[in-house]
């Protein structure tokens, strides 16, 4: 087996994998060849989803003393009831449906240099919650009831890879939380794996380069949840990454770029930081409580559906799915389906030539440990049109007026399509100024780097925040965005 380089070498391999090919002209040929390459492969992989009766799931019971909704093999995941309490909270307490899936799963990123580049192995993988069928997701992407087949389905391809990796370089390896309103304390473990082996390219699989990868961030439903978290994961932080990217250090890219220099400077240390977090975590004083699905109060249950009494929020619905492309064909299960498109914004400002992002302490009920940190706004604004008028997200005004010169990203993402029924949210980086934005208790200024650090460490950023870290990566290889001469709006 061939050698590979040393780890204090792959954040320079992997900014190289980032720039490679990414002119204008040749990143435009790649992203039409890989959604040809979609297309291609749609014709035989695909999945047929009907709404149906949660009373109608075949494999899943009702438990008859709790109403929880359980699989008849015990594994997988049951829908159960959570009371959150929150004393001072805008809203203090609350009950609610919620996913608990106590197994972790593997997601994994297999990469290897192929002509002197780093690329990444990734799948196309239908999901029965994805509103456009085929996404890009991770090598491996599993839960431990999956990869044991339960369902008595084929086997992971390149599991072996993720389980029996001490003969290969492993570059991240983290457990990370996932949405803490849905899920109640679930965990999967982020991976990504360097190997010189010999690869069978199977079926719906293709390597890429992260500049081919991060360009497809900007396809709507393209990248799936789950690669944009172990993307995030991935060390960037390069002291020269300026010449490695060919960027002049100017502008809003060069700010970024500045950004992900490991002693850039910041707003806040890193012990300030941590020191903060720590705070919230500590000061906040909240409970959760499991308890039986038909005690959750507020919320109807019929045949067909768990539904909020305000027709808000999200509801417990039921799915029948058939399937090709996948390790077992048909199944039925219950699904969440937020009610109404989720807003997920970072705010972010150069300070001192450096970009920081707006970075918000958030407590969820479903987190291992109180408080992560969340992009500066998270919500369903539908949703919280039904909340109290102080429980409305601080900086969401801000975000929805902001002027098209100051918006940076802006796609429609998807979030997990196997759990949740067609979940999109608008996903945005909003430059603004830092000396106009009161830095609230609860929020701080947050360079890039620093958040690369704290991604190599368990809880500290939630998924939704590990997704826009993910489109920041994006937008260092992207051209400079040209900045409109807008009356009032600074220029870049």
């Amino acid at each position: 087996m061939r050698m590979l380089p040393g780890s204090a070498e792959t954040p320079r391999r992997l900014a190289e994998s980032l720039a490679h090919g990414t002119e204008p002209a040749n990143i435009a040929g790649r992203v039409a060849h890989i959604q040809q390459w979609f297309t291609d492969f749609g014709r035989y992989s695909y999945t047929d989803v009907t709404r149906v009766p949660l009373s109608g799931l075949k494999g899943w019971h009702h438990d008859p003393a709790t109403g929880d909704i359980r699989h008849d093999s015990g594994k997988f995941f049951t829908i159960e009831g959570l009371a959150a309490h929150l004393p001072g909270g805008p809203v203090p307490e609350w009950m609610q449906p919620i996913i608990n899936q106590p197994e972790i799963g593997v997601l994994g990123l297999l990469v290897k240099e192929t002509d002197g580049v780093l690329r990444a192995l990734v799948q196309a993988k239908v999901e029965p919650g994805n509103r456009n069928g085929l996404q890009l997701s991770p090598t491996v992407q599993a839960t431990r009831s999956n990869y044991t087949r339960v369902h008595r389905g084929r086997a992971v391809p390149y599991l072996e890879f993720f389980r029996g990796h001490r003969n290969h370089h492993v570059i991240a390896d983290v457990r990370q939380s996932e949405q803490g309103a849905w899920f109640y304390r679930k965990r999967n473990r982020n991976m990504v794996v360097e190997t010189t082996d010999d690869i069978e390219l199977r079926d719906g699989f293709i390597w890429l380069t992260l500049g081919e990868l991060y360009a497809m961030l900007a396809e709507e439903d393209r990248i799936n949840m789950d690669l944009r978290s172990v993307l995030s994961c991935l060390p960037l932080s390069v002291p020269d990454l300026d010449t490695v990217l060919r960027s002049d250090g100017t502008g809003f890219r060069g700010a970024l770029v500045r950004s992900c220099h490991p002693s850039a400077p910041t707003r806040h240390s890193f012990g300030e930081l941590l020191h903060w977090l720590t705070d919230v975590r500590t000061r906040t004083d909240v409970s959760t409580d499991r308890i039986p699905l038909n005690s959750v109060q507020g919320w109807r249950r019929t045949a067909e559906t768990i539904a909020h009494e305000s027709g808000q929020f999200f509801s417990v619905i039921g799915v029948e799915v058939t399937a090709r492309g996948r390790e077992v064909s048909h199944w039925t299960q219950p699904m969440l389906q937020p009610r109404g498109q989720g807003v997920i914004a970072l705010l972010v400002a150069r300070i001192d030539g450096v970009l920081h992002a707006l970075m918000h302490a958030r407590v969820e009920p479903g987190y291992l440990d109180v408080a992560e940190l969340a992009p500066t706004v998270q919500c369903i604004p539908d949703s919280v049109a039904a909340l109290p008028a102080e429980a409305r997200p601080p900086f969401l005004d801000t975000v929805l007026s902001a002027a098209a010169s100051r918006v940076r990203y802006n796609t429609v993402l998807s979030e997990e399509g196997g759990r949740f029924y067609q979940a999109l949210s608008r996903y945005m980086i909003v430059e603004t100024d830092a000396e106009e934005t009161e830095e609230h208790p609860e929020f701080r200024w947050i360079a890039v780097h620093q958040l690369m650090e704290l991604l190599r460490h368990s809880h500290y950023l939630n998924v939704q925040a590990r997704s826009l870290v993910t489109c920041l990566h994006g937008l260092l290889s992207a051209p400079e965005p040209v900045v409109p001469n807008t009356a009032g709006v600074e220029g870049s």
